[in-house]
């Protein structure tokens, strides 16, 4: 006789009580600094302080002597609202916990989305080059000016946000009676079934794919000699310095995004393929592909937002209207899109809940 019984929530599910102290002491920590900053007048790594692309940044249009003190007010008062969310699930007044969430994702979108910039993006794509090509000197490129203190405050500021996102969410799902680690309430919610979020996930990852492609496909024209969007004088400035390759190995990175991303609506994107010797067959980590696939997706959303407000990448792309602009003026497109496309993944692959033990 078979006994069955039922699946206990594990007890290592213990990460979202976390996110509100580590969020507390990142900001506050950072808070300070920005303070000693302000009384100093040294450390505020933007805008004009940023000479190494703070052109494509929305915080160029904030006075430096102004942002400094609003910056450390900011992070000081996230780190407060971050340990008041840190408290026993008390459901506060209505108007309060609007008032509590809303500077909460504010700030949050602020920190992961605007702070960042296209700085971000680019170093992730160009990041595999760096560091192959470090040994033999190419990328002709001065690594102290890469990686620099105003690269580090956005990968800073990105953290930051991303912490305070996820307590914000946690505190959200407490206060609402609804499970911390998924999510779940006793309500069914038929969009988020995993049969749902199949048929519109195919969907957002074919877009997500898409788009990064036809970015791709201009830097490939370039390496292989053929003007496509651009003068041939032009083309061949970019042939002379390198840059070409640079756009190239940009090409390569934006390609093997789009292969991955229609992974999160493929088989092989939940067991890994025949030809992975040692896991060929095993089960894919949802984390493996939800954790990339998120950074990429907020990191696309924030170039397009330093981009697209600045007024240099107009005037270099014709008004946007050229083969060389046009892919990036979907690139909001293509953050949105493969953000859906990755929760759908996580949709469809939680399973049972660690924490609650539904689903």
């Amino acid at each position: 006789m078979t006994t069955i019984t039922a699946s206990r929530p594990r007890s290592d599910s213990r990460w979202p009580d976390r996110l509100a102290p580590l969020a507390a002491g990142w900001l506050g920590l950072w808070g300070v600094l920005a303070l000693v900053g302000t009384l100093t007048g040294a450390g505020y790594p933007f805008g004009t302080n940023d000479t190494h692309g703070g052109d494509v940044n929305l915080l160029r249009l904030v006075p430096v002597d102004l942002a400094t003190p609003l910056f450390a007010g900011v992070l000081l008062t996230a780190a407060v609202a971050a340990l008041a969310m840190s408290r026993p699930a008390v459901r506060p007044p209505g108007p309060l916990r609007a008032l509590l969430a809303g500077y909460g994702w504010a700030v949050a979108f602020g920190l992961a989305v605007v702070v960042p910039d296209a700085r971000v993006l680019i170093v992730l794509g160009y990041l595999p080059i760096l560091i192959v090509g470090a040994p033999f000197g190419w990328p002709p490129v001065e690594y102290s000016d890469v990686f620099n203190w105003a690269l580090f405050g956005r990968f800073a500021a990105l953290a930051g946000g991303l912490l305070l996102a996820g307590t914000v969410l946690v505190w959200q799902r407490r206060t609402a009676g609804a499970c911390v680690g998924c999510g779940r309430d006793d309500t069914d919610r038929g969009w988020t079934t995993p049969a749902a979020a199949a048929r519109w996930g195919r969907w957002a990852a074919g877009i997500a794919a898409a788009i990064p492609l036809t970015y791709a496909s201009t830097r490939f024209a370039w390496a292989a000699g053929i003007p496509l969007g651009i003068s041939r004088e032009f083309l061949t400035e970019m042939q002379d310095s390198g840059l070409v390759w640079a756009g190239f190995g940009l090409g390569a990175f934006a390609t093997v995004g789009a292969i991955l991303t229609l992974g999160l609506v493929q088989r092989w994107g939940e067991r890994f393929p025949r030809w992975m010797v040692g896991l060929a067959g095993r089960r894919v980590p949802v984390l493996l592909a939800v954790v990339p696939a998120t950074l990429v997706a907020i990191a696309v959303t924030a170039a397009s937002l330093g981009l697209l407000s600045n007024p240099r990448f107009w005037e270099l792309t014709g008004g946007g209207v050229s083969l060389t602009g046009a892919p990036m003026l979907l690139w909001p497109l293509w953050g949105v899109a493969l953000a859906a496309a990755t929760y759908a993944y996580h949709l469809r692959r939680r399973g049972a809940c660690g924490r609650c033990g539904r689903g």
